[in-house]
């Protein structure tokens, strides 16, 4: 068993990753379309063939070389299957499946971390700390409302007067936001940021990193119709999103813009307060923060829709109304895929409205920490800051 894995660069294929010479995903590929010898995930996106592998990784704490001979090496070969934890793998996802199409009608309701929960053996046998301690403290992905006097509408409701009031939140059209950013571990640490965003789901990020670092720019765009996620030494190092992954992508898109929230969620239920904590890894907490409780356990109202078919949860928190908090979930065949964003730091960007100025976005294949020294509200953005990484840099 590993008590953590890394997700770093080429990880995000860690079991199954088979790929073809570093081709670019394009518009309407299918995984056997981008990758070689696959033969358990037909049918997918490339891109969410990309979380898919996350989700593998994560469920047994592996990463690329637990499975695939000279990872993280030029002599490697991510098709080949002389590895017999690789080959494995792929009798599990059919495995998976089977139990799925027999029992669920095919809903992946169960998936690999159902029974790993981050082991590379499942526990057969319980403990009995678990017997007579504290019971599994995680939430379902699908919350239940649980009633009463407040409703969710209300909740975000509160929020919006929080930072400003829902007109006031309404007027920002678009932003220009630049800061820094510091990679997972401090991978890439460093990086200017420049976020461009622009209503209804339009948004832009480049990550630039020092010449020392030979590391070229970091780029995930989305617009109405598409997105695009370039990443440095990455095994697929740029890929169009076309799959459920660019629903997801949208939905950050439009979250950007608070007043949004009131009209963007279908199906939106008030649950049961949980209590949250900041991720361990990189921060930048400023002493107001610290003063007020950011970092430490936080009591949180939850709230749930869905946006584009993506299951949406955020967090809102009791004592200051601010959102700290949001989880989507896209859907694979394995199960779903967590994309998360911390948010804090809320400061007024200059019109009245409080935006978030320190932003955690964190995927299954890492994570950055954002830190926006400065807004520029309202500005003109030509549509070509929303095309292609390529059209973004010029």
């Amino acid at each position: 068993m590993r008590s953590r894995p890394i997700y770093t660069g080429i990880a995000i294929l860690a079991l199954t990753g088979i790929l073809s010479a570093q081709t670019p995903a394009k518009k309407g590929n299918m995984v056997e379309d981008v990758f070689k010898n696959v033969q358990a995930l037909k049918g997918i996106s490339a891109d969410d063939f990309m979380g898919t592998m996350g989700i593998m990784s994560a469920a047994v704490g592996f990463d690329c070389s637990e499975c695939h001979n000279n990872a993280g090496t030029e002599r490697v070969n991510w098709a080949a299957d002389d590895n017999a934890k690789k080959v494995r793998a792929r009798q599990m996802v059919f495995m998976v499946d089977k139990i799925n199409k027999d029992n669920f009608g095919g809903r992946p309701a169960v998936t690999c971390f159902t029974c790993h929960h981050g082991r590379d053996r499942p526990a057969q046998t319980p403990t009995f700390e678990q017997i007579y301690g504290q019971g599994p403290t995680e939430p379902d992905d699908v919350l239940t409302d649980m009633g009463g006097n407040k409703t969710a509408m209300q909740v975000i409701d509160r929020f919006l007067t929080q930072i400003g009031g829902g007109d006031k939140a309404a007027s920002v059209k678009s932003f220009i936001a630049t800061g820094t950013s510091i990679g997972f571990g401090g991978f890439g640490g460093g990086g200017t940021v420049t976020i461009w965003a622009k209503t209804p789901n339009n948004r832009s990020t480049r990550i630039q990193f020092a010449k020392e670092t030979e590391r070229p720019d970091s780029i995930r765009v989305v617009n109405n119709n598409t997105g695009w996620i370039k990443t440095p030494l990455a095994v697929l190092p740029i890929y169009q999103l076309t799959g459920n992954e660019l629903h997801g992508a949208q939905a950050d898109a439009m979250m950007t813009f608070p007043a949004q929230l009131k009209t963007m969620f279908t199906n939106l239920k008030l649950s049961t307060p949980q209590a949250i904590s900041d991720l361990p890894g990189p921060s930048s907490q400023t002493t107001q923060e610290k003063s007020t409780g950011i970092g430490q356990d936080r009591l949180v109202d939850v709230v749930q829709g869905t946006a584009g078919g993506e299951l949406v949860t955020m967090y809102f928190a009791q004592d200051s109304g601010l959102l700290l908090r949001s989880v989507r979930y896209s859907s694979t065949p394995i199960g779903r895929i967590p994309t998360m964003m911390d948010y804090a730091d809320y400061r007024d960007i200059g019109n009245g409205v409080k935006l978030a100025h320190r932003i955690t976005f964190a995927w299954l294949d890492g994570r950055d920490a954002i830190q926006i020294e400065k807004f520029q509200i309202n500005p003109a953005i030509p549509d070509a800051k929303f095309d292609t990484p390529d059209t973004l840099v010029k």
